[in-house]
């Protein structure tokens, strides 16, 4: 096999991520404008004085090379400073949710022995408590008008010299610790992925200026927020790296708050979830809204349905890039293009990244046959902190052996089968979830549905549908179905694919649970399928 280190030239002795993704931009752009935030904007020159600071302040505060900086902040100017001054000290980036609950920022302070935190006093009520009591006691800056007895950020800033020594660029390496990525936590607690400076612009140039084409010209929006790796690639890392300018917002991402945001920032690259692209159609402004600035979408996070695809492209005409990534390997790794896009695929590699299916003895498997994605490249994670035993399942040197399924055709289009764990054995058969799902979403009254495994009264398996009805398909109560419905359902299914794949139950929901990634909380609903079976509630 190739080797796909060979696609860019090595990275400099001396490398920092603040200085690839930001600096770079000052001899040239020092007064473009790199963000806004509502009427707000800051240029590069301020988001680069500002880091120095944050820089200072967190070296001031015991900060070294290498040590974990914990960031709980919503989307704005003070994520990309703290981001950019914490690897500017030579630290290591963790990002979290700041939605979460107290016992959740126990286990992160806890696990990541953070030597700082840079939070929001709106996240106090739930964090206060969890760093007072953490074993390492780290320093809290508190972005916001209360700091509840910890550090104020913006007087910590104030205090500093951007021009002194605590202020200097750590003279990192491509292969020093950068930053940490959390996984989704889908099968237990969320572990991090570890990764070196190098990673993170592996994939910016291969994908973030290669595939998706970021542009200086490009203003970027962003549905997921800058805590999630996804996001704080496709609207922190990419757009500075291009010299673009990043639109962020901290309230939550809802049809209407995108719509408000396109109207008011007129992007031209949005990046994007299935669940709000199908959102945002549902919507009732999705017939008269003015998407015309946009010139792509991308899409990553759950599988993209084809029926949404072409709903979304027969509304505003803007393509839509389906791909897929990883906290493993930071971001996306296969992709459609914007002169390649097949319907219903994740495109093909990105350049640079090399991809095989195998089977669960690590034999690669036929063309067009299911199995495990490995993948390799430039931007593969170390190890999963503190977990010897899954490191050395998932990762064997630049490999990393992948939980989900795939197949690839002939023509090297690869398309998403579903996690190993999610498959459905019906009639002694597997078969995906996702594929009941996309034959559903081609219904008319359905919205959003997940399919997931229920046992019968025989112990045996069969798909249950958890239903999401458009607007003027419910009954009284604005989201149940009918039995008449749910019998039109059965035989629309039966009528696309195997008899043995059509849901025996439907369930009736007004939205569906989302994890903090934006994606369809699956686990959540196999537990709530068994809970109503055993209290008899499920309609058959």
């Amino acid at each position: 096999m190739s080797d796909p280190h060979a696609a860019l030239a090595p990275w400099p002795a001396r490398f920092n991520l603040c200085e690839y993704f930001l600096d770079h931009n000052l001899a040239t752009r020092a007064s473009k404008v790199a963000l806004k935030v509502g009427a707000q904007s800051r240029t590069y020159a301020q988001v680069s004085e500002r880091a120095k600071r944050v820089a200072a302040a967190l070296r001031r505060a015991g900060v070294r090379a290498e040590d974990r900086v914990l960031i709980v902040l919503p989307d704005g100017f003070e994520f990309a400073e703290a981001w950019f001054g914490a690897l500017r000290a030579g630290g290591v980036f963790a990002m979290v949710n700041p939605l979460l609950k107290r016992d959740e920022y126990e286990y992160y302070l806890a696990y990541s022995k953070c030597r700082a935190v840079i939070t929001h006093s709106d996240v106090l009520p739930e964090l206060a408590d969890a760093a007072r009591s953490a074993r390492q006691r780290p320093p809290v800056f508190v972005v916001g008008p209360d700091a509840g007895g910890f550090i104020a950020y913006e007087q910590a800033l104030a205090a500093e010299d951007p021009n002194s020594a605590l202020a200097e660029l750590e003279p990192t390496g491509p292969d020093d610790l950068a930053g940490w990525l959390f996984t989704s936590g889908s099968t237990g607690k969320p572990k991090a992925c570890v990764h070196v400076h190098g990673d993170f612009a592996w994939n910016t140039e291969l994908y973030g200026l290669g595939v998706a084409g970021y542009r200086e010209s490009d203003v970027c929006l962003s549905v997921p927020k800058l805590f999630f790796g996804y996001a704080t690639g496709t609207n922190l890392m990419f757009p500075f790296r291009a010299g673009a300018t990043s639109v962020l917002f901290a309230g939550r991402a809802t049809a209407d708050e995108l719509y408000d945001q396109i109207a008011a920032h007129r992007p031209t690259l949005l990046t994007s979830v299935p669940t709000m692209i199908n959102n945002m159609l549902n919507s009732p402004r999705a017939a008269s809204a003015d998407l015309t600035s946009l010139r792509v979408c991308l899409s990553a996070g759950e599988a993209l349905p084809p029926a949404l695809y072409r709903a979304w492209k027969a509304r505003t005409g803007v393509e839509i890039l389906d791909g897929i990534g990883s906290a493993e390997m930071f971001h996306i790794y296969i992709s459609n293009r914007l002169d390649d896009v097949k319907e219903g695929s994740l495109g093909k590699i990105v350049p640079g990244y090399e991809a095989c299916i195998v089977d669960d003895e690590m034999r690669a498997v036929p063309t067009g046959e299911p199995g495990r994605l490995r993948v390799r490249g430039g931007s593969t994670a170390i190890c999963y902190w503190a977990d010897r035993k899954k490191s050395r399942e998932t990762f064997q040197g630049d490999w990393c052996t992948s939980a989900d399924l795939f197949r690839v055709d002939a023509n090297g289009y690869y398309f998403y089968e579903g996690r190993a764990d999610d498959l459905l054995k019906v009639s002694g058969i597997f078969c995906s979830p996702l594929e009941i799902e996309n034959a559903l979403l081609a219904h008319p009254a359905i919205a959003e549905v997940c399919v997931v495994g229920r046992d019968d009264k025989d112990g045996l398996t069969k798909p249950c549908a958890f239903v999401v009805l458009k607007s003027g398909h419910a009954s009284a109560d604005g989201f149940s179905g009918s039995d008449k419905l749910a019998a039109e359902l059965k035989l629309w299914v039966k009528d696309r694919m195997a008899p043995h794949k059509y849901p025996r139950w439907f369930e009736w929901r007004a939205s569906l649970p989302k994890n903090d990634r934006g994606k369809v909380a699956r686990k959540e609903l196999r537990e709530e399928a068994v809970v109503l079976s055993t209290r008899g509630e499920l309609q058959k």
